[in-house]
């Protein structure tokens, strides 16, 4: 993605073009930079080989699981909508592992039916549940038991999942007893100890915080795992200047907890994979100057792209063809929908822009597209993939009459 006498492109698509033909808003993906992503992710963990699940609820699109599947990875899902596009796009099942506080018995029947790697459990209600089916049909169900580490990600309030007031998990009590419960039971056999302490984290530390309460409760009750699955949440760069994940310092403490238990880690990245990958572009409606604010109203608005409306999430806006005259004043990117969060960015010294002219939101290929609605009744934005000068519609733009 870069500029080529001014005009942006995404490897070897001109943009401009690919408005004409499509028109906005509209999503787009580049396939190099997803392939660069999961290489490199593998690469930084390579010395001890992890079982990487994308996280669907990053980014469901099934062209792009598919893509990311012949890639090599398995994936975490969270509903049971999920599991069914995982299947779909021809993820192995043994490859696939079941997370979620909130698993209805219609969907771990669905789960238990299709053998898949792992469910990891949140509660002592949803192990028996577990155990209750696998007794009607007669099978060993495998499982996993998420532990609260009560370990703070240092990340938005919003997308913390890893203290104790947060709602995922059990505490270290209930695990113990969950873990001796197990033991007895002759449909349930207890393979994993699962954690995931946030999303957008770019701080080692809190990881190292998190692995040095694995070891300690393991070594406390003594168990042998077959997997530990530390979650995803690594952060991306939003803003150029931001500071970045450090995958050697993380990668160096898990081989150290490795060296106390033999056991295999997963790992369920999402946004890491796919964020970085995706931009939406949009066209200016309208300028509107008054006394106290200026504002460039684009035709996408929070129901294309929730993040910036949900927890005031920071995306870069870019424009799509550059000019040298730069605008004095201060201009509030904002969305048609009628809400005031309806907003996306507040940019000074932004060049000057013309009703008509497009702009790009970077970094939305994670929780862009997912999040997306049709509040306000709008369509939802078609979706393209480009693979060096090929152009493949991954999601076509919804029809109102449809909706309507």
């Amino acid at each position: 993605m870069k500029y080529i006498k001014n005009s942006f492109l995404i490897e070897k698509v001109n943009l401009q073009k690919l408005t004409k033909k499509f028109e906005t808003p509209l999503y787009c993906y580049s396939y190099e930079k997803l392939k660069h992503n999961i290489n490199n992710f593998k690469l930084n963990f390579k010395s001890f080989s992890p079982l990487i699940c994308f996280a669907l609820k990053a980014n469901s699109n099934l062209k792009i699981i598919k893509e990311i599947k012949k890639l090599g990875l398995g994936a975490d899902v969270v509903s049971k909508g999920e599991l069914m596009k995982a299947l779909k796009a021809g993820v192995n099942s043994k490859k696939i592992v079941y997370s979620g506080v909130g698993k209805t018995s219609s969907e771990l029947s669905y789960a238990i039916d299709k053998k898949i790697l792992l469910i990891n459990s949140e509660s002592r209600s949803e192990v028996l549940e577990i155990e209750k089916l696998a007794k009607s049909k007669k099978k060993i169900v495998d499982i996993g038991i998420r532990l609260n580490p009560n370990t703070d990600a240092k990340t938005l309030s919003q997308i913390s999942t890893g203290k104790k007031e947060n709602k995922f998990g059990v505490n270290e009590k209930t695990f113990i007893e969950l873990v001796n419960y197990i033991k007895k039971s002759k449909y349930i056999n207890l393979k994993c100890l699962s954690v995931h302490i946030g999303s957008q984290i770019i701080n080692h530390k809190p990881y190292e915080k998190m692995l040095r309460v694995i070891d300690k409760l393991i070594r406390k009750i003594n168990y042998k795992f077959e997997f530990i699955d530390l979650g995803g949440g690594m952060g991306i760069s939003y803003q150029e200047s931001k500071k970045k994940l450090n995958y050697k310092k993380y990668s160096h403490a898990v081989k150290k907890l490795l060296k106390k238990h033999d056991c295999k880690i997963i790992f369920e990245p999402g946004r890491s994979i796919i964020g970085n990958t995706g931009i939406l572009v949009s066209k200016v409606i309208y300028i509107k100057e008054n006394q106290t604010k200026n504002f460039i109203i684009l035709d996408a608005a929070m129901n294309d792209f929730m993040r910036p409306a949900l927890y005031g999430a920071k995306h870069r806006i870019i424009p799509l063809n550059r000019k040298r005259e730069i605008s004095k004043k201060t201009y509030e990117f904002v969305g048609p929908i009628c809400e005031t969060t309806d907003k996306f960015l507040t940019i000074n010294k932004f060049q000057k822009l013309n009703e008509k002219d497009l702009v790009i939101i970077c970094d939305v290929g994670a929780y862009g597209s997912s999040l997306s609605s049709n509040y306000n009744l709008r369509t939802k934005p078609v979706e393209i993939l480009v693979k060096g000068s090929k152009i493949s519609v991954v999601k076509k733009r919804q029809k109102l009459k449809d909706l309507v």
